[in-house]
């Protein structure tokens, strides 16, 4: 064996992709302020939440169509769902100590008393008594978490 066949699988293994003329990909950095959020307990909280309402969305779509009382209530409860996450998807690495479990349970009543607010406006008009109990319930959770995330 003479050195020459040696070396020159070598180089084509040490190259990587570029030894082939293709060129090797960059390192995309993605900024930390959009993860960060997403590795907390209160994510996790919130996730949980979206795959209850998402199961069960997904099993009355089996037999029920968008139209369904159900079916169109869990599908609010996912676009709020899905905004509770998003917030907490985005907060700056500094403040992800905030994001307790107790701030996720906060979230998802928020997101609870949310959806009960806008089954209540199906019925009623905003100066109903319900209506404005169901709405400063929703206020009192976003108080609360408004607290904690600063």
């Amino acid at each position: 064996m003479n050195l020459s066949s040696f070396l020159i699988p070598l180089i084509f293994v040490a190259g990587g992709a570029s030894a082939y003329g293709q060129p090797q990909p960059k390192a995309v950095s993605t900024p930390a302020v959009v993860y960060a959020g997403k590795a907390t307990a209160a994510y996790a909280e919130i996730a949980l939440k979206r795959a209850d309402v998402e199961a069960d969305l997904e099993s009355l779509l089996v037999e029920y169509t968008d139209e369904f009382p159900k079916v169109k209530e869990l599908k609010f409860a996912l676009t709020r769902v899905d905004a509770e996450g998003t917030r907490l998807g985005t907060i700056k690495a500094v403040d992800r100590d905030r994001a307790t479990v107790a701030l996720g349970k906060l979230m998802v009543r928020k997101v609870e008393a949310e959806i009960e607010l806008w089954k209540v406006q199906q019925d009623y008009a905003d100066v109903h008594p319900d209506v404005k109990r169901a709405r400063k319930k929703v206020e009192i959770y976003e108080r609360a978490i408004k607290e904690i995330l600063g």
